[in-house]
């Protein structure tokens, strides 16, 4: 037996920009965004089990929302759907355990679930010897979420197509320059709710009120949606961070710091404006970490 252990790091969208639908994606719409990992991490577990046993799924963590429900379809969880995709492509048994622990919020615009499928499928790559390069299980990741094979790779990256299409940036790209010109640039801040936003909630709202401004073309749906996240954004540029949007479909905040006395004014800012739930500090970009020990 055999345990892999794989750092998934939460993703924001520096830029997100939303197209027309396309029937020929199931009614998704195009997308042009600029995604970068942070180092907010959730941990999956992978163990190889005798042949036969199939598979088990165990979650802990302090936030873990909706996945918490008894009512909850294990075999809905994205990292079991990764677990038997990877199977099927790999033509093996799905005889493993996944133990997941949760630190990226859930249902937050942080990709958590999306974090969990892609640290499965590295976990899986490296447990079952396979050793498939990331452009092969870019395709099967892609069959389970728009912003899964980013979240294979981390670090920046431009994707498009309906999010799925990834070009690896690096620093001294030009757009890379822009972006840190216009402060997406130094620490970053997290500010996370205990509610959650439905994906597709956010983008048919966006579909009545259109683009906002800024960076993120479904801010204005998400704040419509959830106030306070509004509130957060306010009272972070308020208090000095460079800049300050929702991350992906919300509800999360993420706020740019220049240094630390700015950190602790935003975070004082949140707090006092009753603006955020919790904080998280994290750097940016961030990439998954694969580790593997005898059990």
């Amino acid at each position: 037996m055999t345990t892999v252990q794989v750092q998934c790091p939460a993703k924001t969208n520096l830029t997100l920009h939303v197209g027309a639908r396309h029937e020929e994606w199931g009614g998704r719409h195009a997308l042009e965004t600029v995604y970068c990992a942070i180092g907010l991490y959730d941990t999956v577990i992978v163990t190889g089990k005798h042949p036969g046993a199939g598979f088990s799924l165990e979650l802990a963590g302090q936030h873990l929302g909706d996945l918490a429900s008894s009512a909850s379809d294990m075999r809905r969880n994205h990292a079991v759907r990764a677990l038997f995709a990877l199977a099927q492509a790999a033509g093996v048994e799905p005889d493993a355990g996944i133990r997941i622990e949760k630190n990226i919020p859930v249902g937050a615009g942080l990709g958590g679930g999306s974090a969990d499928a892609a640290g499965t499928l590295l976990a899986l790559n490296e447990l079952w010897g396979l050793h498939w390069p990331v452009e092969r299980l870019s395709p099967i990741a892609a069959t389970l979420g728009a912003d899964m094979p980013f979240c294979l790779r981390g670090g920046t990256a431009l994707g498009t197509g309906f999010g799925e299409r990834i070009e690896p940036l690096a620093e001294d790209d030009a757009r890379m320059q822009a972006l840190r010109a216009s402060g997406c640039t130094g620490r970053v801040l997290v500010g996370a709710y205990r509610a959650q936003l439905s994906t597709p909630e956010v983008y048919a709202a966006f579909d009545v009120l259109g683009p906002g401004g800024g960076p993120n073309d479904l801010q204005q749906a998400a704040i419509s949606l959830h106030p306070r996240s509004g509130v957060a954004i306010d009272a972070a540029l308020g208090a000095g961070a460079s800049t300050a949007f929702v991350s992906g479909s919300g509800p999360s905040v993420i706020a740019f710091v220049p240094n630390e006395p700015a950190a602790q004014a935003v975070q004082r800012a949140w707090l006092q404006a009753d603006a955020v739930d919790r904080i998280y500090c994290a750097d940016a970009p961030a990439r998954p970490v694969v580790r593997a020990e005898a059990a």
